[in-house]
């Protein structure tokens, strides 16, 4: 029962890694990487290693993707006040 669990944890963390990659839109990917942080978590915690599912849920599933979001919308603020100077 618990290697089926991994199996399928595996599978999520490939398929939301595929989608991090597959997506074209930098907040879109700002997104999914919070998804497969999240996935990381529950494989981590499958795998009884909850202090690392609990510094992943923290770190990758909600720190990273807000910094990512935060950069998207400044370089993309910045571009459109350099856009209206020209």
């Amino acid at each position: 029962m618990a290697d089926a669990v991994i199996v399928v944890a595996l599978l999520l963390v490939a398929a939301s890694a595929t989608a991090a990659v597959a997506a074209r839109d930098p907040v879109r990917q700002a997104l999914v990487l919070s998804v497969l942080g999240v996935v990381l978590a529950i494989l981590f915690t499958v795998l009884q290693a909850p202090d690392v599912a609990l510094s992943q849920l923290a770190v990758g599933s909600a720190l990273t993707p807000l910094l990512l979001l935060l950069a998207v919308h400044k370089v993309r603020r910045r571009g459109r006040r350099e856009g209206t100077r020209r």
